[in-house]
């Protein structure tokens, strides 16, 4: 009994230290039957998701950063929610420098044999950016969606929340995006057990520039390498 006992508890301990040393966030994707997007989050199919938290890893400004996400049959729905007193965003045209100011950031890199993954970006003004990356050593560059229309066009929606006095006290975006868009990637679209990596970020501009990220990268927003991973229930 005592040996037994030993035994168990050394097998513990490494299990521990191993389970201590794993840097990667892990998340449970449901999956869910295809819905409107309001850019409310207010669908009744959000309720059977979990919000996860973004940590803030830079800056000034501490507001509260969430995030869901759901799969069907035809893509992946992300929902972002962030607290937040001033809308530092300006631009009006849609695959422009939208990181440069007031945004939530998804990135899904769906085989990790190969340095390639997809980044999705909305700002608070409705404004998005769709890449693909490739990614070599820390040398990238993001390539834009060709006949992005139809059923291969991501829907966006966002809505602001404003206090009594006018004040903006948060917003809120809400997407999909469509597997057609995301082929020829590899496990596209996902199946049930199907792993994928996965990152989402917010950067906001209101007192200098605040950061924060779901899974904490080492260098910058394209370290894909220490992306959190994600499971499809």
């Amino acid at each position: 009994m005592k040996l037994f006992s030993a035994t168990s508890l050394m097998v513990l301990l490494l299990v521990s230290r191993s389970l201590a040393q794993d840097p990667y966030e892990t998340i449970h994707i449901k999956p869910t039957k295809d819905f409107e997007i309001t850019g409310a989050g207010d669908a009744a199919a959000w309720k059977d998701a979990d919000w996860l938290t973004l940590t803030q890893r830079t800056g000034n400004k501490s507001y509260a950063t969430k995030a869901k996400l759901l799969y069907s049959d035809k893509g992946i729905y992300v929902l972002f929610h962030c607290d937040d007193e001033k809308i530092s965003a300006t631009n009006t045209e849609d695959f422009a420098d939208l990181w440069k100011e007031d945004v939530m950031e998804v990135f899904f890199w769906t085989d990790e044999s190969s340095p390639l993954y997809f980044e999705y970006e909305i700002s608070p003004l409705n404004r998005e950016l769709a890449l693909l990356i490739p990614n070599f050593d820390g040398t990238f560059l993001g390539w834009r969606p060709w006949h992005y229309e139809g059923d291969r066009k991501i829907k966006h929606l966002v809505t602001t929340a404003k206090g009594a006095t006018g004040n903006v006290t948060s917003w809120t975006a809400e997407i999909f995006v469509p597997y057609k868009l995301l082929q020829p990637l590899q496990h596209v679209p996902p199946q049930k057990g199907t792993r994928w990596r996965m990152n989402m970020y917010r950067v906001d501009f209101d007192d200098g520039r605040s950061a924060w990220s779901w899974n904490k990268v080492k260098t910058n927003f394209h370290d894909y390498k220490n992306f959190g991973v994600m499971l499809f229930e």
